[in-house]
């Protein structure tokens, strides 16, 4: 099944993250699939006791460092403002404290280890990314902080896990990065492959893996269709992938990267050749479970692609000021709408704005495939003077597009062996520190509230 949802642009949680270049194999089975633990355990056990370990009071000790209801508190608040999360009732919002509590003993342990290392980030560091992050949301620091505030959250929380990142990144720096070596032949190898592999069609997905048995499929699969629900009302897939996944790409929002269709299960492959961009299928059966895709992109490897293109816009937004009722908003905004589908190009794009008295920004280097998907199939369609349907919200603003040129993508080319090397080399960083957090997790004394 495929149900069209909104764009998911929003990373849950903030986390910059580190990217890999290279494509990761498909990963559909869940974490444990494995039977055989070796554990020796019973055939049938029993559990005495709340059969539940992951309810919790929700405060924890950290190798002596409080995390308080306060703390997680606020990173739930920030964490569901910032993402526009709507949640429905007790069992999301208790889902979403569990993972938030997880998050903050992660990035505790991360701190005190970096610190156990000599490495610290000063206050000086934390407040000017805290200024680039504000820009990113579109605000000023101090509006930011207002923000936070507002919705429940704080500027300290937002900065705390700023610290967090920093301190996390120059510690793989130190400790990891000079250590991992790629060597020519590992370079040349996927140069091959790729040009063996030109025109073929890739996949930009992203998974969600529910794990089920004979005797619970039916209660998982209503689940999945649950979690399709939420996403349809603008719940971030990355945010459910991370809270519901049982595969081990939970970590990284259920990105799969860069797929063939040939390197996933016959299932997986028939329902992500029926996605357009945009687009989720599922709950799709598959062994161990369903696994929920998402489409994020499409390409032909090395081949010129039309939503390569650079656009040359002018972007033209109307804001609403504070204590606009929702009647007013409409009116305005229908106002702005027969304005602005009057442009005649770029040059009278300027003196409508002057008119209606509206906000005028342009930008001469946005990508097709940068923007969300409801908007790139317009886009591809658009002649040179021509303006977008108006689109927005009514705490964000109204805005049209006005298309002022556009350079034509040009086929592609081979990665220089330089940055093939730069994309292994990342990918062995994450797995490293996959490890050391792992490891971290297993020495430290987590004592629960």
């Amino acid at each position: 099944m495929i149900n069209k949802v909104s764009s998911f642009g929003r990373a849950f949680g903030l986390a910059v993250g580190l990217c890999a270049t290279t494509a990761l194999v498909a990963q559909t089975v869940p974490d444990e699939s494995s039977p055989d633990a070796g554990l020796d355990l019973p055939a049938n056990l029993e559990i005495f006791g709340d059969a539940n370990p992951n309810v919790r009071k929700p405060t924890a000790i950290v190798n002596n460092a409080v995390i308080t209801g306060t703390d997680i508190d606020r990173r739930v608040a920030m964490v569901t403002a910032l993402n526009g999360l709507d949640l429905k009732n007790d069992k999301q919002r208790q889902q979403l404290r569990l993972q938030v509590l997880r998050s903050l003993i992660d990035e505790t342990l991360e701190i005190q280890e970096a610190r156990a290392n000599e490495i610290e980030v000063t206050p000086e560091e934390i407040s000017q990314a805290y200024v680039r992050l504000s820009q990113r949301f579109n605000r000023s620091p101090e509006e930011m902080t207002a923000y936070l505030d507002k919705v429940g959250s704080s500027e300290q929380s937002l900065k705390r896990q700023i610290q967090g990142e920093v301190a996390w990144n120059r510690l793989l720096e130190r400790r990891v990065e000079p250590f991992v070596n790629v060597g020519d032949e590992e370079v040349q190898a996927i140069l091959d492959r790729l040009e063996a592999s030109k025109g073929t069609e890739e996949y930009h997905l992203k998974e969600i893996f529910l794990r089920s048995t004979p005797q619970n499929s039916d209660q998982v699969f209503a689940q999945g269709k649950q979690l399709i629900e939420q996403m349809k009302q603008g719940a971030p897939f990355e945010y459910l992938a991370r809270t519901y996944s049982d595969a081990t790409t939970r970590a990284v929002g259920g990105d799969l990267d860069w797929v063939r269709l040939d390197t996933l299960p016959e299932a997986l492959a028939d329902a992500a050749q029926q996605l357009s961009i945009g687009q989720v299928a599922g709950p799709v059966e598959v062994g161990g479970g369903f696994s929920i895709l998402y489409l994020a992109d499409k390409r032909q490897v090395l081949t010129a692609d039309p939503r390569d293109s650079v656009l040359h816009l002018r972007q033209l937004t109307l804001n609403f000021p504070s204590g606009t009722t929702e009647a007013q908003a409409q009116a305005r905004a229908a106002e702005f709408a027969k304005a602005t589908q009057k442009i005649q190009g770029c040059g009278d794009a300027e003196n409508t704005a002057k008119e209606i008295n509206v906000e005028v920004v342009d930008n001469d280097s946005v990508r097709v495939r940068d923007l969300p998907p409801q908007l790139q199939e317009i886009m591809l369609k658009m002649k040179v003077g021509e303006v977008t349907p108006p689109f927005g919200s009514a705490d964000q603003g109204v805005r049209v597009l006005v298309l002022c040129g556009r350079d034509d993508a040009r086929g592609a080319s081979l990665p220089s062996p330089s940055q093939v090397q730069a994309g292994l080399e990342q990918d062995r960083v994450n797995l490293r520190a996959q490890r050391m957090l792992r490891d971290l997790r297993r020495d430290a004394i987590i004592e629960y509230r």
